[in-house]
């Protein structure tokens, strides 16, 4: 085996100028795959975690039902105390869980007393709220996330609109379930900076003031917002939550309560399954080039050799020695393109994230890439380019060992 290795290796070095560009071609596949992953894998990071950490938080659990009218803001279909007592003693015992926030959501208008404009409101206990989602008190630009009673974070987009300031007093009034209006006075504790997308123009409110705004006896739960401990767990633990609420039924027998994750209620989820089917054809335009490439090498190298390959079946050796002669050339062919490739593309990581380079995302600017190679994407990717260099080197081997030593002998 030894001495076959070492004439696939003699081959591979007797075409110098075709092995280089053969297998410069596949380093380039390499850089491609690899730092579009790298690059791409930074961008979803940070985005992913602006809506995750900055807004909705990692799954979020309402009344059966209630999804599908979000938009309206259905009061009608808040959780009553004896729900939320009974989602609370599942999101407790679930170890997987770091934080939950207990939220209210209603729409109204906010006035300065001069002009009027609508907006959405999260009444929200501070304390939890910010370790459900950690990055918002990030968004405050202005003013203090501490959100006392009487205060109203209000998102930058209405305070230009309504040439708001902390400290300004305004009039929130909104329509309670039963239908009737009322209104209170808030003073702005915060500027906060508007979200991208339909929560853009999403304030809050402390959870009590906007009990008594809706003229609630006692607060009536919108949504609960969950924050898992590790992010790669999300679908583990939205699945554990799924089955354990499933269980709790109405009097009709159907479901009381439904959960999902980020994915399902932000737009960026289908941009960030975009991103993912891009890598896909990333990875497959990767395995064409590879393929293409050796399959052309090993053929030409069959062509060019059929007389050596005629003189060593003469001489006895046996058609598998021959297969294994081209594929070990054809596998060492990948080899170095893999091994050159993620060199080039570690060089090229590196470049990028040195270069600081920055993108906006809705309003929010100064976003930095900052990508990184994972060991597990060059352990596949080098896996895929040498198994592919095989298989591409494999039909012209057995092409090789099957030529007759007299016909071959006689090749010009």
């Amino acid at each position: 085996m030894l001495n076959i290795f070492k004439i696939a290796l003699r081959n591979l070095f007797r075409y110098k100028r075709r092995t280089i560009l053969v297998g410069l071609l596949i380093a380039l596949g390499v850089v491609a795959v690899q730092v579009f992953v790298a690059t791409s894998g930074s961008y979803k990071t940070l985005i992913v975690s602006q809506i995750t950490d900055a807004m909705l938080g990692h799954i979020q659990i309402h009344k059966k039902g209630y999804l599908v009218s979000i938009e309206n803001v259905p009061m009608n279909l808040n959780l009553n105390q004896h729900g939320v007592d009974k989602i609370e003693s599942i999101l407790k015992a679930m170890p997987e869980i770091e934080a939950y926030s207990l939220r209210i959501r209603l729409g109204g208008m906010i006035s300065n007393f001069t002009e009027t404009t609508n907006l959405r409101l999260y009444g929200i206990d501070p304390v939890r709220e910010f370790k459900t989602v950690p990055l918002l008190p990030k968004r405050i630009m202005s003013g203090t996330a501490e959100l006392k009673p009487g205060q109203i974070l209000v998102p930058q987009i209405l305070a230009r609109g309504l040439s708001l300031k902390v400290g300004d007093p305004v009039v929130i009034i909104a329509t309670n379930k039963d239908g009737s209006v009322n209104g209170k006075q808030f003073t702005v504790g915060g500027i906060v900076e508007s979200a991208p997308g339909p929560g853009g123009r999403d304030g809050y409110i402390g959870i009590a003031d906007a009990a008594e705004i809706l003229r609630m006896d006692e607060p009536e739960i919108s949504e609960i917002a969950v924050h898992v401990k590790h992010f790669d767990q999300l679908q583990t633990v939205n699945t554990a939550l799924t089955k354990q609420l499933s269980k709790e039924v109405n009097n009709k027998g159907k479901p009381m309560f439904e959960v999902h994750t980020w994915e399902k209620l932000a737009p960026f989820a289908n941009i960030a399954k975009m991103i993912d089917l891009l890598t896909v054809f990333i990875k497959i335009m990767l395995i064409a080039i590879v393929l293409i490439s050796v399959l052309d090498v090993m053929m030409m190298s069959v062509y060019e050799r059929t007389r050596e390959i005629g003189t060593l079946a003469a001489i006895g050796t046996l058609p598998g020695k021959i297969v294994a002669m081209f594929v070990i050339e054809g596998g060492l062919l990948g080899l170095f393109g893999a091994i050159a490739g993620n060199v080039l593309s570690f060089a090229g990581v590196l470049a990028i994230r040195a270069s600081h380079y920055t993108f906006s995302f809705g309003m929010k600017e100064g976003f930095v890439l900052d990508p990184s190679m994972r060991m597990g994407d060059v352990f596949f990717v080098s896996a895929v380019v040498l198994l592919v260099s095989i298989l591409g080197s494999l039909q012209p081997a057995l092409k090789a060992s099957r030529l007759e030593p007299i016909k071959a002998l006689r090749s010009v």
